[in-house]
């Protein structure tokens, strides 16, 4: 199960190898197409990729740390550094491959 974040345990959650952060909100449309998809990349990646939720409702500061300006955002972290960011709704597959790809960079 992915890990939701608050602003108190945010610096601790990102720490790891391979972080994806999902920055979403609940009034969100694609945010809740993609929650499906998510969950399923982590059952099956959940072993090599850790992943955490941060709802931006309340938490504006860290998603403009990390120039979040739109729903759904993934962040990759590794070794707790933000590396990039993919914005919008994302497909299964599409997210299955990205993820494949970082995981063998």
């Amino acid at each position: 199960m992915a890990i939701d974040a608050t602003a108190e345990t945010f610096d601790n959650d990102i720490q790891g190898s391979i972080t994806i952060v999902d920055f979403w909100a609940p009034w969100c449309g694609p945010c809740k197409m993609m929650e499906p998809a998510m969950k399923k990349l982590e059952k099956q990646y959940g072993d090599k990729i850790k992943f955490v939720r941060m709802n931006v409702d309340g938490n504006q500061e860290i998603a403009q740390r990390y120039k979040v300006m739109s729903v759904p955002s993934l962040v990759l972290f590794k070794d707790g550094q933000a590396k990039e960011k993919v914005t919008g709704y994302y497909p299964e597959a599409k997210l299955a491959h990205y993820f494949e790809r970082k995981i063998t960079e």
